[in-house]
């Protein structure tokens, strides 16, 4: 039989057998080579095109963050957002770097309170130089608390969860941050422009300073529980009290406050109301710390809402002093100048 030489049949594809598989498989790859390299190359360029840009735009965006909070002190709600993503420092105390949001934070609850409470024109000569001296105390302020955690750490003392929220069911159910959850929310935003989490923050912080001071100064802790003991043994409460309290207006009256207290006094302490509330008439407390004292307190009486009461105060030291002894052995290199 005589084999087509056509040229139709040159052109036609051979079959394909076990044998030329292999063969078949080369040749399709290699066609398409021919197509896939060049599109592999335009893929590489656009990947380097658009890391080069995106590295671009993060200099030249943290360039100009760089510039408007070192040089120009940009205190805008934008450059705040900025700092609470980027751990751009204010400062430094000894290895512990302080973060400018941490200073934004404060001095932005400065700017708000006075400007939507006060009233006060920042634009102003006069706002001018008060917006200097907040900045002043800001940034004095967060670096502070750079030292206190400091402390902290070195006494091993800690603020849990769930001593922020008891602090916060004590001030609330003293009604002194708005009955309801809708007034305490607003409450916060409106005087400070906080919110809920930003006042647990605030909280945390101030609990931790109270702490420290309680665990450092030992010589009030002492006297404080040598009060205690006497009255333990039966000593009357304002025998005690005029020996003992650093009160000196209810020291001379054996300790008693002189006013009956209901639960919203702004002028007693959350702690000691509370206290005061508890016990029953005639009843002591232990030592309590309200922060910036120690303090022993009985119930005389109660009315209805309203208790007579009286104490016996223990004033702490200044935490400063504890500061300053911290800070000559650490000192604060400070990235900013007010302006």
């Amino acid at each position: 039989m005589r084999r087509d030489k056509s040229p139709a049949s040159a052109k036609a594809p051979r079959p394909i057998t076990n044998e030329t598989v292999a063969e078949h498989r080369e040749e399709v790859l290699g066609s398409a080579r021919k197509y896939i390299y060049p599109l592999q190359h335009s893929k590489h360029r656009i990947v380097l095109i658009s890391t080069a840009l995106i590295i671009a735009a993060a200099v030249i965006f943290l360039s100009y963050s760089v510039a408007a909070l070192y040089r120009f002190d940009n205190t805008s709600n934008f450059m705040y957002r900025v700092t609470q993503v980027v751990p751009f420092p204010v400062a430094k105390t000894g290895s512990r770097f302080v973060s400018y949001e941490n200073y934004l934070f404060e001095l932005r609850h400065y700017i708000y309170f006075y400007e939507n409470q006060q009233k006060l024109d920042f634009n102003s000569a006069a706002g001018q130089e008060q917006l200097r001296e907040y900045k002043k105390r800001a940034l004095q302020k967060v670096v502070n608390d750079a030292y206190v955690k400091e402390l902290a750490k070195q006494n091993n003392v800690s603020v849990s969860n769930q001593e922020v929220e008891d602090q916060i069911t004590l001030l609330r159910r003293q009604n002194r941050l708005g009955g309801s959850e809708q007034a305490y929310e607003d409450a916060l935003k409106q005087n400070f422009g906080w919110t809920v989490d930003d006042f647990r923050r605030v909280i945390r912080q101030r609990l931790l300073e109270q702490k420290v001071l309680a665990a450092i100064d030992t010589e009030t802790q002492a006297r404080a529980e040598k009060a205690l003991a006497l009255l333990a043994q039966g000593k009357k409460f304002e025998d005690v009290a005029k020996q003992y309290s650093e009160d000196e207006v209810s020291k001379a009256r054996g300790g008693t406050f002189g006013f009956p207290i209901d639960r919203a006094n702004r002028d007693i302490n959350a702690q000691t109301t509370d206290a005061l509330f508890r016990l029953k008439p005639g009843e002591t407390s232990g030592i309590i710390n309200t922060g910036y004292s120690l303090e022993i307190v009985k119930t005389i009486s109660k009315n209805d809402d309203k208790v007579e009461g009286a104490h016996i105060v223990f004033n702490f030291k200044n935490l400063e002093n504890y500061l300053n002894d911290l800070k000559e052995k650490q000192a604060a290199r400070v990235y900013i100048t007010v302006k």
